[in-house]
C-alpha cells in the first residue's frame, strides 16, 4: 500500500508538472544553427535551445499563454504556446515555411499559423494589384472575414482566437497604411535621390553616387523579414538576367547594429548577389527617413543621374519589373 501511494503521488506530481509547462519536440532537416530561440511578441528571448547534430531538439518550459516566435538563424515561425501543450513538429530549413507541420496537443492552433504564413505571400501579391481606396477597403474586409470564418469553424483555444483576430486587424491596417504611403511615394518620382554611405560585408564604405552613370535598383530589407526573404530567388534571377548591363543591384539591410554579424552570415549562406550594404542607423538612417521607409521589403529605382524613377518600384517577383527594366536604355 505504501509503495502504491508513493507511486500515485509521483504520478500526480508529474501530471501537474506537465500541465505547468509546454513541451516541444522538433526535427529540423538542413538546420541552420546549433541553437534555436523562442522569443515573445516583444522580441525578447524566452528560451535558447540546443539542436543536436541530427537536427532534433526537445524542451519543456513554462510560458504565459500567447504568441511567440521560433528562430533558426534568420528563419522563423510564429507559435501559439500554452502550458499543457505537447507539440511535435517537422520542417526542412531550406523550405522553412512550406514544410512546417505540427502534431500533438496544440497542433490545430499552430498549423493554422503555419498555413496563414504560407498564404500571406499570395495575399500580399493580390493586394499589390489594387489601385483605389475603395478596392483596398473591400479587399481588407474580405480578408478579415475569411480569417474570422476559419477561426469560428475550428475548435481553437479562445485566447488564440482573440489573438489571431487582433493580429489580422493589425496586419490589414498596415496594408492600408502601405497603400496610402505608396500614393505619397509617387510624388517623389523625378526628384533627386539623397546620397547614402553604408558599409558592405567587408567593411568598405559605399555611396549611392558611386553608381553614377548606371540605373540602380535598391532593395531595402532585413534578415528577419519573411516577405523580404521570399523575394530573394526572384531577385537573383533578375540580377542574372541583367548581368553586364548598365544597372546595379543594391540591397540595404535595416537590421539593428547588434545583428551585423548575423547579417553577414546570412548574406554568405544565401549567396546573395549584387552590392550588399548595412544601413548605419537602420530605420532612422537619413536615406530611409527621406523615402519614408516604414515597412519592408521596399524597392527603389534610380536613374544614371541620381534621380528617382520610382520611389515604390515593383518587386522582383512581379513580372512587371522585367517589362519595365527591358524598356530602359541598359
Amino acid at each position: 500500500m505504501k509503495k502504491m501511494l508513493g507511486f500515485i503521488a509521483v504520478l500526480c506530481s508529474t501530471l501537474v508538472w506537465a500541465q505547468d509547462q509546454v513541451a516541444l519536440k522538433f526535427e529540423i532537416t538542413n538546420r541552420i544553427g546549433d541553437v534555436v530561440y523562442i522569443k515573445n511578441s516583444m522580441g525578447k528571448d524566452v528560451q535558447q535551445i540546443n539542436v543536436n547534430d541530427k537536427g532534433f531538439f526537445e524542451a519543456r518550459f513554462g510560458v504565459a499563454e500567447g504568441m511567440y516566435f521560433l528562430f533558426d538563424g534568420a528563419e522563423y515561425a510564429r507559435l501559439f504556446l500554452k502550458n499543457g501543450f505537447d507539440l511535435t513538429a517537422q520542417l526542412d530549413a531550406k523550405a522553412f515555411d512550406a514544410t512546417l507541420k505540427f502534431s500533438g496537443k496544440g497542433a490545430p492552433e499552430n498549423n493554422f499559423l503555419a498555413d496563414k504564413t504560407r498564404q500571406d505571400a499570395t495575399v500580399e501579391a493580390e493586394f499589390m494589384k489594387l489601385e483605389t481606396d475603395e478596392a483596398v477597403n473591400q479587399f481588407c474586409e474580405q480578408q478579415k472575414n475569411a480569417i474570422y470564418q476559419k477561426l469560428e469553424a475550428g475548435t481553437f483555444d479562445p485566447k488564440f482566437v482573440s489573438n489571431v483576430k487582433l493580429m489580422a486587424v493589425q496586419e490589414l491596417m498596415q496594408l492600408k497604411m502601405y497603400f496610402k504611403e505608396s500614393k505619397a511615394k509617387s510624388k517623389m518620382n523625378g526628384t533627386k535621390a539623397p546620397n547614402f554611405e553604408y558599409v558592405d560585408v567587408t567593411g568598405k564604405k559605399v555611396k549611392l553616387e558611386d553608381f553614377k552613370g548606371q540605373y540602380v535598383y535598391i532593395d531595402i530589407w532585413a534578415t528577419w523579414c519573411g516577405p523580404c526573404r521570399a523575394e530573394i530567388p526572384a531577385l537573383k534571377q533578375t540580377e542574372a538576367k541583367y548581368h553586364g548591363k548598365k544597372i546595379a543591384f543594391v540591397s540595404i539591410s535595416v537590421d539593428v547594429d547588434k545583428d551585423f554579424e548575423k547579417w553577414k552570415k546570412f548574406v554568405a549562406e544565401k549567396q546573395l548577389g549584387g552590392t550588399q550594404l548595412f544601413a548605419d542607423k537602420n530605420w532612422e538612417s537619413d536615406f530611409m527617413k527621406h523615402f519614408g521607409v516604414t515597412s519592408i521589403p521596399r524597392f527603389l529605382l534610380i536613374d544614371p543621374q541620381g534621380n528617382v524613377v520610382n520611389a515604390d518600384a515593383n518587386r522582383p517577383s512581379d513580372p512587371k519589373l522585367t517589362a519595365i527594366l527591358d524598356k530602359l536604355p541598359l
